[in-house]
Formats: structure tokens, C-alpha cells, sequence
């Protein structure tokens, strides 16, 4: 295997690559994080490049270690990607499996789209009868979404020929799609595509890295991440992967997405986990108000650390878990609000002082979510009055008299009365943000409980409407 290597982001090296399905990158990723780290292999790093780059993951700080591996990095799991022929153009990968050598626990979250797509039907009721799974099978190219019995019957096929090339029971393969809405999948060039497909298999970080790429649309960046704990004296891993930049919402999950442990821990307790960190992650993201067809995030628990089991979420191993599971998803989340199409910029809103985390997390979306607002962050205006207004109609009640919004380090308003500024200094800051690719932080105090929430989105810009004009032309 390739040695690792560790490395700065440089603040003002922009990474480069040419225009993508009509979108021109160009970023810089300073001011994500000042002590921003990425480990990587150096020959997945020159593979995955060749495509996209990788994102910058922003991972809050706590007990653990962020590593290489993305979703083999946890114990028992391979996965690969490759081009399959189901995209309209290009060679970029577009067929991808994960894989686990046990039965591993599952869990899933899904669109609530009425609008579902087959293979969220088949997930749904997949999950619902078994509390394990081995495979996940990913395809980009077509949603399979709207397309009746004959695309639900496609799921049952694929998912059955990648069972027979692994001996596996149909139950134990679960199915993710993305595209576009009202497709097919090429089944064609997928069943002809999973004989190599499955002997690519690897459990180094190149094969995650090749599945993470696998599984993007119009995303500039693929997103992979791990990191690495010890729970009651036994280190665990936990790896992600996931994809989106366009049709993101907060009503779950607004994305695709992977997560594997190699944690030992109980059906129960890992669904109602993995409920908790989606709620905390993927569903405070935001770029245009669309919730998809095709959302879902399978999160597979393998068992193979050697920790002890967790079968209870009181105990302090299970809030360890908790929380290294929130900061992987949570990393993930804010890759894709950063990738947003069109975006300049990353959002961050952060709510305190509501009555309880979901009151907060609630005026963080609402925020975050506003049209008005990420016009205003993209055109460099410190309009505060949107953010107060977009807090306002949330459907949380809080008094206006105890309303604090800031922007960044400076403070806009206070005990609900707007404040002199430096709306020059202001400007200034969300322009750096625009420029660099960085962080916008919006601060809101709502009361003097002990409620907290995050939400993330990012600016909107003319690009946006082009991008999404143009999307199947």
C-alpha cells in the first residue's frame, strides 16, 4: 500500500480542474479551518484527481483522530468504483459497491418524498424485514425515480445479480440510485459491469476513494472521510462517504450516502444512532429548497473491533459512539452545503439560548434555508434584517427582546435592537468568504436556555439557475 502522507491546504492555493457537466471550478479552501488537515494515500490522492478533487472536510473537534480510508477504513469492509457506461457522457466512475465480510447491522434514512424512487422502496422495505445487510449498490446516471413496477423490478434484478456474484441473499443487498428523475437504470450496462465491478473489490483507501467519486452527479468534489477512537479500551473506526450539491433540503437525507463501523452494537440502538446523527447533519443542509426523489444514507455497523457491545445509549461508550458518529456526518454535510452548486461559500448558522436542541436547530434550517439570506451572503450584504425575519418565521416562539445576530465577529443587533456597525468591515468579510471558498458564520441568540443547533447552506448564486437550466440539455 502507498505510504501515507499528511498535508496543509495552503491559504491561498486554489485547487483547479476543467469545466464539469457546464460548471467551472475554481476554489481555494482557505479559511475552512486553521489547522485544516487531510491524510491520504499519495497514489488515490493522483487517482481520485483525475476526476475531481476531494473535498475539504471541516470535522468538529473531539475525541478522535481523522485517518485515511474513507468507508474502508473501518474493519471488515471493501469497496470499489468504475465507469460502467451509465452516464450520457464522459468516463468518470459511475458504478459503485461497499461490502462488508459479516453481517453487518444496518440502518437507513430516507427522502420523504411521496415521489420516492424505487430503490428507496426497496431499501424501506428491505430494512424493515432484516437487521443486516453486506452490500450496497450504487449507480449514477439515472434516478430510477418515477418509473413504476418496471424500474422497482430493475432494483430486484440488480440487486439479485450482485447477491449471486457475492452468494448472498437478496435481503442482504441494498440499492442506491442517482440521476435523472424519470430514467431507468441502463441495466444492461450495469449487470454487464458487476463481474469487474466485484473483483475490484479492495479494502484500501483507493477503493473507497474510486466508490466515493463513483456515486457524484454534479458534485465538484467527492466526499469521503474517517476517523479513529477507542471505546472502552478498543479502537473503533468510523468512514463515510457521500454525494450531493444540487436538490438539498432538510427533510432527510437530501443526498446519498455510506457510513461503516467496525463497532459492535446492538439492531436498536444503531437505527435510533444513526436517526440522531442524520438529524444533527443531513438534515440541517440546505442549497436550493429541492428535496429529492432518491435520499438515503445506509450506515452499516460490522462488529469486528473487538469493543465490547453497546446496547444501551446511557452508557458512556454508546455517547462516544454518538458523537464521533454526528462529527462523521457532520463533516460530510457541510462538504456538500460547501459544494453547493454555483456556491461561493460555505454558511454556517448557529442558534443558542432556545428552549431544547430541536427548537434550535429548527431557526438554524429556517435561516440557513432562506432564499433572501444566501442572496444577500452572495451579493456581500450585510443585510441582517433577512436573518432576523427568517429566525422570525421559523415557528419558534422566542422573545424579540432578547434577539442577538452576528456576523462573523461582528455584532449586528442586540436585546432585539439593530446596532451601528461597520458595514464596510461586514462587507469585507463575506466578500474574503466569497473569495476564498470559505466560511460564513451567522451567530444567533434567541434566549437564555440551554437549547443549541447548527444548520448549514451556502450562497446563492446566477450560476445556480444555469446550471440547473441546463441540467438534462
Amino acid at each position: 500500500m502507498a505510504a501515507e502522507m499528511a498535508f496543509s491546504v495552503h491559504p491561498h492555493v486554489a485547487i483547479r480542474v476543467p469545466e464539469i457537466n457546464g460548471r467551472k471550478f475554481s476554489r481555494s479552501f482557505s479559511s475552512l479551518r486553521r489547522d485544516f488537515r487531510v491524510v491520504a494515500t499519495s497514489s488515490s490522492v493522483m487517482e481520485s484527481s483525475k476526476y475531481i478533487p476531494a473535498a475539504p472536510i471541516i470535522l468538529p473537534e473531539g475525541p478522535w483522530t481523522q485517518i485515511s480510508g474513507g468507508v474502508t477504513a473501518a474493519k471488515g469492509f471493501k469497496a470499489a468504483g468504475m465507469f460502467g457506461g451509465l452516464r450520457a457522457k464522459g468516463e468518470k466512475p459511475d458504478l459503485a459497491l461497499i461490502t462488508c465480510d459479516v453481517d453487518a447491522i444496518a440502518a437507513g434514512a430516507f427522502t420523504r418524498n411521496i415521489v420516492a424512487a424505487a430503490p428507496v422502496l426497496y431499501c424501506k422495505n428491505t430494512l424493515d424485514k432484516s437487521q443486516t445487510a453486506r452490500a450496497v449498490l450504487i449507480n449514477a446516471g439515472q434516478a430510477n425515480a418515477a418509473t413504476g413496477d418496471a424500474g422497482y423490478q430493475d432494483v430486484i434484478e440488480c440487486a439479485s445479480a450482485v447477491g449471486k456474484l457475492l452468494q448472498l441473499r437478496l435481503e442482504e443487498v441494498l440499492i442506491e440510485s442517482t440521476g435523472v428523475i424519470g430514467q431507468r437504470i441502463k441495466k444492461d450496462a450495469l449487470l454487464n459491469s458487476l463481474p469487474r465491478l466485484v473483483s475490484l473489490l479492495s479494502s484500501s483507501t483507493e477503493g473507497a476513494d474510486s466508490a466515493a467519486v463513483a456515486i457524484t452527479t454534479t458534485d465538484l468534489v467527492s466526499k469521503t472521510v474517517a476517523i479513529e477512537t477507542e471505546v472502552g479500551g478498543r479502537h473503533v473506526r468510523i468512514g463515510g462517504m457521500a454525494k450531493g450539491s444540487g436538490m438539498i433540503h432538510p427533510n432527510m437525507a437530501t443526498m446519498l450516502g455510506v457510513i461503516t463501523t467496525d463497532a459492535l452494537v446492538t439492531s436498536d440502538i444503531w437505527r435510533r444512532m444513526v436517526q440522531i446523527a442524520v438529524n444533527r447533519s443531513f438534515n440541517q443542509i440546505t442549497v436550493d429548497g429541492d428535496t429529492s426523489t432518491n435520499d438515503t444514507v445506509i450506515a452499516l455497523a460490522s462488529g469486528v473491533s473487538g469493543s465490547s457491545k453497546i446496547s444501551s445509549l446511557e452508557s458512556d461508550e454508546a455517547k462516544l459512539l454518538q458523537a464521533c458518529l454526528d462529527a462523521v456526518m457532520q463533516g460530510l454535510a457541510k462538504s456538500i452545503a460547501w459544494d453547493g452548486e454555483g456556491a461561493t461559500c460555505l454558511i454556517e448558522v448557529t442558534v443558542t439560548g432556545a428552549t431544547s436542541e430541536a427548537e434550535a436547530a429548527k431557526i438554524a434550517r429556517s435561516v440557513a434555508s432562506s432564499s433572501l439570506v444566501k442572496a444577500a451572503v452572495y451579493g456581500r450584504d450585510p443585510n441582517w434584517g433577512r436573518i432576523a425575519c427568517a429566525a422570525g418565521y421559523a415557528g419558534v416562539p422566542f422573545n424579540l427582546n432578547e434577539l442577538r445576530i452576528s456576523l462573523g465577529d461582528i455584532l449586528l443587533m442586540d436585546g432585539g435592537q439593530p446596532l451601528p456597525f461597520d458595514r464596510a468591515a461586514a462587507s469585507a468579510y463575506l466578500r474574503k468568504a466569497g473569495e476564498t471558498h470559505g466560511t460564513v458564520e451567522i451567530i444567533i441568540t434567541v434566549g437564555k436556555e440551554q437549547g443549541c443547533g447548527k444548520a448549514w447552506g451556502c450562497d446563492l448564486s446566477y450560476d445556480y439557475v444555469k446550471i440547473n437550466a441546463e441540467y438534462t440539455t
